[in-house]
């Protein structure tokens, strides 16, 4: 296994314009986010990078939205994602739509995270599977150096057991996108449907839902004490007395 973090800097895509098939992927993705959308409630809500940016979160219950990218036009914020300028526990929910897969650095990305997240806070983090058909193309030298095989793609797994390592418990996880894209959207979805219950380990893409989950380093002891049971009064007094007759 490969170690996560990257030793050259990975220039991530500020729009899904730049992705190959990227209506394809945000379209999907977008459906999936649709479901959890009304399942979120805070104040505030962050979404890291332009592919968060581009996806529609209006069904949200969380209005003050904060958007971070350099070159999306859609960003509100310009901002280092491993030096974010908020103060800690500040969001209700992350947006994290393909940030790791082109992050050299993804713990540092998820620990940066963690620390603006509210207590019982929620983490949405999508990206691809390697271990699909979209993830093997990868292989052919002349997709190197197009999106989104210009980034890594890491197991939705191992992403699982970083989140359980800063404490997160995942609420969510589904893969999807089973087939590439087609120019027949009809064929695609009906195979999709078809498809998806089977095959959906090996679906192109995943979206991995995680609350944050505190507990305190040390129990909190009661204030009150287990008062001691005293032996009936008649008890006491046989014993004493039978302690002088042997005596």
């Amino acid at each position: 296994m490969k170690p996560a973090r990257a030793l050259k800097e990975i220039e991530p895509p500020h729009s899904w314009s730049q992705v190959v098939n990227g209506a394809w992927a945000s379209e999907l993705l977008q459906a999936q986010l649709d479901e959890w959308w009304p399942k979120l409630f805070g104040y505030h809500m962050l979404k890291l990078g332009g592919l968060s940016c581009e996806l529609a979160s209006g069904y949200c219950n969380i209005q003050h939205q904060i958007c971070i990218d350099k070159f999306n036009p859609q960003h509100n914020v310009i901002a280092d994602s491993f030096a974010l300028p908020f103060v800690e526990k500040s969001f209700d929910a992350c947006v994290l739509a393909h940030q790791l897969d082109y992050c050299p650095d993804p713990h540092r990305l998820l620990r940066e995270v963690d620390r603006v997240t509210v207590d019982d806070g929620y983490m949405l983090i999508s990206g691809y599977n390697p271990i699909s058909l979209l993830g093997m193309r990868g292989i052919l030298p002349w997709n190197r150096k197009r999106y989104p095989w210009k980034g890594r793609m890491f197991m939705p797994m191992r992403i699982k057991d970083w989140l359980g390592v800063l404490n997160y418990e995942v609420v969510f996880h589904e893969n999807f996108a089973v087939l590439p894209a087609t120019r027949h959207q009809a064929c695609l979805a009906w195979a999709e449907n078809l498809l998806v219950d089977t095959c959906s380990s090996v679906g192109s893409m995943y979206l991995i839902v995680a609350r944050k989950r505190t507990f305190p380093l040390k129990p909190i002891k009661p204030t009150w004490k287990i008062r001691r049971q005293l032996a009936p009064l008649g008890v006491n007094c046989r014993t004493k007395v039978s302690q002088r007759v042997k005596g």
